[in-house]
């Protein structure tokens, strides 16, 4: 049997048996349009510091279906969970990532500017992310500028199997990045897992381009104003799904949900499901 038959049958039998399905069967008043995953971008950042415990335990408690992260390498070879391949950004100190060892990055202060109260927030292992959310919600695993850190893929595919979740039939998982050359790399270690292209480039969808893509990936992931009707469409024919980013605004999510995609990446999982 093939990946993606594999793929879609555990998601058409996870969709049919569902709670989620199931309560939406029951109320089908409360929302008809809960019909794509929602997709917790480096977890409810909307309302918590992106890629930190607070952010995916706020997306857990939203009923988000998966969240979304962003995994680096340390200098000592630790694999770390943060989007900038520097620290500035959204913590106290300065460096880049992959010249900073781990001891170092895991001091510093993630959380304060988003607000006080999440003062001291680290940043996470992507190691204690898989123990901590594994069977609570899905996880879109991000290698963020895999370039920089050689052999990261086998990092990340060993990490998946020690915890037995390289197949189909374990917690969700699926692996995206814009370097596509990674994600051919994580197809062959993985080759049960969900692999994901990610493209804010218009060339990236002409029909070769989306063919080429679909020898090795299993979600088309574009910013959302490259989205169009005919490119779901075109998506769809090739057994692909696509996942569209970055969702900020009810208005957004609106236009995703009538393009009818499978999944929105969003800071505001609320904008996505209607029970929130």
């Amino acid at each position: 049997m093939s990946k993606k038959l594999l793929i879609g049958t555990g998601v058409a039998l996870s969709l049919l048996f569902s709670p989620i399905t199931q309560t939406l069967a029951a109320e089908p008043g409360t929302g008809e349009r809960k019909q794509v995953d929602n997709i917790a971008h480096r977890g409810a950042t909307g309302y918590a510091p992106e890629n930190t415990i607070a952010a995916f335990d706020l997306a857990v408690d939203m009923k988000a279906d998966f969240i979304e992260i962003d995994v680096q390498r340390s200098q000592d070879g630790e694999l770390v969970v943060i989007h900038d391949t520097t620290v500035d950004r959204t913590t106290d100190g300065t460096g880049k990532v992959g010249d900073l060892p781990f001891d170092y990055l895991r001091s510093l202060d993630a959380g304060s500017w988003k607000g006080e109260q999440f003062t001291g927030e680290q940043i996470p292992t992507f190691e204690e992310v898989l123990d901590r959310y594994r069977g609570k919600v899905g996880i879109l695993i991000e290698l963020k500028a895999p370039e920089l850190y050689p052999g990261i893929e086998k990092q990340v595919a060993d990490a998946l199997k020690e915890r037995n979740l390289g197949k189909p039939q374990n917690e969700k998982i699926i692996i995206q990045s814009f370097n596509f050359e990674s994600m051919k790399t994580m197809n062959q270690l993985l080759p049960k897992i969900p692999i994901g292209v990610l493209t804010s480039n218009p060339a990236d969808t002409t029909a070769e381009a989306l063919k080429d893509f679909s020898a090795y990936a299993d979600w088309f992931n574009p910013s959302y104003g490259i989205v169009t009707e005919e490119l779901v469409n075109q998506v769809h024919s090739l057994d692909m799904q696509i996942g569209s980013w970055t969702v900020r605004s009810q208005e957004a999510a609106d236009f995703l949900f009538e393009m009818k995609v499978d999944a929105i990446i969003t800071d505001y999982p609320d904008y996505v499901d209607p029970r929130n």
